[in-house]
């Protein structure tokens, strides 16, 4: 279960890598932008302020999100993007960490290229950190005894949940698409008790989370916390640290 709360909670830190890509696309004035896991909608807005001429298509696959996006005025709708076909006027393609969560979604961006229109822009970002101490440590500790018989039906992401630049770039450029693929680590600036720990709570840890129940959860997030702390240890000034690895991709086709 997603908990938009939650999520808003760093909602600087998680729009910043929007707005860089965003930044990147220089459609003027497309007839349909599609926002792939538009979350509570806050940046979707900020698709439709900037093409207001274009028709905003929004989805997301957690009911939550998509009720906190319905409650800021926008027509979002509950869809897998593993679904999601675009229709013949799509011309902006938009999807902020979202695929990480796809296995094979290699071959799903490679199907909608022949299916979107000529000029159209595909444009995604995924984290590249599932090598951080953030999730490596998220790992061993549902792998331990304790634990590993309640969550064998969690999946994690891996490290080779995502491809590098390089990757992605020939995997659109064999499509046809011209391509400018880039990685980007924010060293994040976090405050608060726990903060690495209420970060991933609002999103690696939720397949956790909803594995688990309340009392297990707490205990579960009671033995990261203190893991977590010494991974990222508190600054004198009471600031965290925090990198975090991006991995962009914009591609157009041709």
């Amino acid at each position: 279960m997603w908990d938009p709360s939650k999520y808003l909670a760093f909602a600087d830190h998680r729009s910043r890598p929007f707005f860089d890509l965003v930044g990147r696309i220089t459609a003027e004035a497309p007839r349909r932008v599609v926002d792939l896991g538009c979350g509570p909608g806050n940046l979707t807005e900020t698709l439709a302020l900037r093409w207001p001429s274009a028709t905003v298509e929004a989805s997301d696959s957690s009911p939550e999100m998509v009720a906190a996006a319905r409650q800021r005025g926008i027509d979002a709708t509950v869809a897998d993007v593993r679904d999601w076909q675009p229709s013949p006027d799509t011309d902006v393609v938009v999807s902020n960490a979202v695929l990480q969560w796809v296995p094979g979604h290699e071959e799903l961006l490679a199907s909608w290229v022949p299916r979107l229109p000529p000029g159209a822009w595909l444009a995604f970002q995924v984290p590249g950190n599932f090598g951080a101490p953030s999730h490596v440590r998220v790992r061993a500790l549902a792998a331990t005894p304790r634990w590993r018989d309640r969550l064998e039906s969690v999946v994690l992401r891996e490290d080779d949940a995502v491809l590098d630049p390089e990757g992605y770039a020939s995997l659109l450029s064999d499509a046809g698409c011209a391509v400018d693929a880039w990685e980007t680590t924010y060293v994040q600036r976090l405050t608060g008790d726990d903060p690495v720990l209420e970060w991933v709570t609002g999103t690696a840890l939720r397949p956790i989370r909803t594995a688990l129940s309340d009392e297990d959860w707490a205990e579960f997030r009671s033995e990261l916390a203190p893991v977590l702390r010494t991974e990222y240890p508190r600054r004198a000034d009471g600031t965290t640290w925090f990198p975090f690895r991006r991995v962009f991709v914009v591609a157009r086709v041709p």
